[in-house]
Parts: structure tokens; sequence; C-alpha cells
């Protein structure tokens, strides 16, 4: 089907003049009755007819017509859609965050970003560090925000660090070691309760105790949330290794208290990453500058 000359058949039928059709349209008379004619040609339809000076629709203009209005509404929308999308008041975003920033970070940053593009859709997988650049590097989701360190440097992703925060030990304010100077070795010899595999703070507790030749922790109760991992301490049994960004309230209320390790100064970085090359939407881009402002 001739769309362009359905188009100008469709402007006959709601100007009802060939002339004036011709005048917004720029076009001259006989050639757009000319189109016209081959395009009901084209149908087998007769569209128009004529009426005293000017012309009418026939019954068969007059469904031709009816459904032309739908058909180019059916294009603004289409033609709004690509604009909107465009320019990120409206899409999809798909993130897998680990722990860290899903629990402590993300729904303030949630919240700042749905007020402004309320029409943007965006869904969020708590996982892993592990599990995280797996989903990304699959092309599962468009970000991994993570608090930790990556689990490997691969080519393949773009790696943004947003800030830092500090590592620190915490145990229960009853325990030996609350708010001592201890060596590492001697905090090695303390029971830990930590995340599961794959939890980026977990590695950074082994490979710390690797880069000092310190006996490798004793993780005698494991959880597969942080939340979990924070009360079991907080109720009076082992140690964690944690951001300071997760446990700072609870050691400013004295539910928690830190243990510092002698010539031990770590930092866990905020970053959000990307697949290296890949262009983002722009509502994802939106949400990406947000953060960096925050």
């Amino acid at each position: 089907m001739n769309l362009h000359a359905l188009r100008l058949f469709h402007v006959i039928a709601a100007t009802g003049s060939v002339t004036r059709a011709s005048e917004m349209l720029n076009i001259s008379q006989p050639a757009i009755t000319a189109q016209v004619k081959k395009f009901e040609k084209e149908l087998s339809l007769t569209l128009l007819k004529p009426q005293g000076r000017g012309v009418t629709l026939t019954e068969a203009g007059k469904s031709i017509a009816m459904l032309a209005d739908k058909l180019f509404a059916v294009e603004r929308q289409m033609e709004q859609y690509a604009h909107d999308y465009a320019a990120g008041t409206i899409g999809h975003i798909h993130i897998a965050a680990t722990y860290l920033p899903a629990i402590f970070l993300m729904p303030t940053w949630i919240a700042k970003f749905k007020r402004r593009y309320e029409q943007v859709e965006m869904n969020i997988t708590t996982t892993n560090s592990s599990d995280a650049f797996k989903k990304l590097l699959h092309a599962e989701v468009d970000l991994a925000i993570y608090g930790g360190l990556p689990e490997d440097d691969s080519d393949a992703i773009e790696t943004e660090h947003m800030f830092q925060d500090e590592l620190w030990f915490v145990v229960a304010p009853g325990h030996r070691f609350a708010n001592q100077s201890i060596s590492l070795i001697e905090m090695m010899q303390e029971s830990f309760v930590m995340r599961e595999e794959g939890s980026s703070t977990r590695e950074r507790l082994f490979a710390l105790c690797r880069t000092y030749s310190a006996p490798a922790p004793k993780i005698t109760l494991q959880f597969n949330g942080l939340h979990e991992a924070i009360q079991a301490v907080v109720a009076g049994y082992g140690a964690n290794f944690v951001s300071s960004l997760v446990v700072r309230d609870y050691v400013e209320r004295g539910e928690l208290c830190r243990v510092y390790v002698e010539g031990i100064h770590l930092q866990n970085t905020i970053a959000i990453c990307t697949r290296k090359g890949e262009p983002l939407s722009s509502a994802a881009i939106h949400f990406i500058e947000m953060i960096r402002q925050s």
C-alpha cells in the first residue's frame, strides 16, 4: 500500500477539499489528484466523488478515512514514544546490586530518580558480587552496582568508582576484643559470621590474610543475607568484617563495637559497572548521573 498516497487522501478527507489539502501540503492540486486516483486504482475502490466544485467521500472513502485516522494516530504514538525514550523519560532499567548498595544506598537513589522519571520502570536484583558480574556479562542487566572489589578485571566491563567507605571488624559490646587494638593473627583466632561465598567482603577478608601471611578466618556461621549476619554478631556470637556503612549506626547505638586491628586500614569501593563499548539507554544514563550528583 502506498502510504504517501494514503496520507494525501487522509488530508483531503480531514479538510474536505483538494484545494485546502494542496495548500497545507504545498503540493499542486493536479499532483494530489493524480496520486489519489492511482491509490484508488491500487485499492480497486472509489474514495472521492465530485460535489459541486469540490469533492466528498464515498462510503468506501469514509471507511478508509476512519482506518487512516487510527493508523496515523498510532504513527503519532510511535513518534512520541521514540521521542520520550530518547529523552529518557520512559524505558526500563535492569540493575544487579550487591547487598551493601542495594540495602543502604539504592532505596534513596531510586526514590529520588522515580520522583523525576516516574514512567521509567526499574528492576533491581540483589545478589552477591560474583553473580552481579555474571548477570552483567550475560546481558541480563544494564548495570551492576557493587560495594567491594570486582571479581575480576574483565576487559568487557567498564567500572566507575563513585566513592569509598571503610571496612571494619566488629563484635558485640561484651566481647573480649570490643574496642581493643589487637594483631591480625589474634583477630583470626575468633569465629566469624559472614555472608555466603561470592561476597566481595568475604573475599577481601581472605585476601587480607593471604597478604599478611595470617591464618585464614574461621567462618563458623554463614548467612545468605547481610542483615542476618549482623544480627548474629549483635546477639553475641563471633565477629564480622563489614562495610562501615552497614554497621556505623549499630556502633553509635552501642549495639556493636569496633576491633582495631593493628596496621589494617582498608577501603571499600562503591562502583557502577557497565558493559564496555555498549551504549546505555537515556534512562540508564540519567540514573547514573543522578548517583554521581548524590
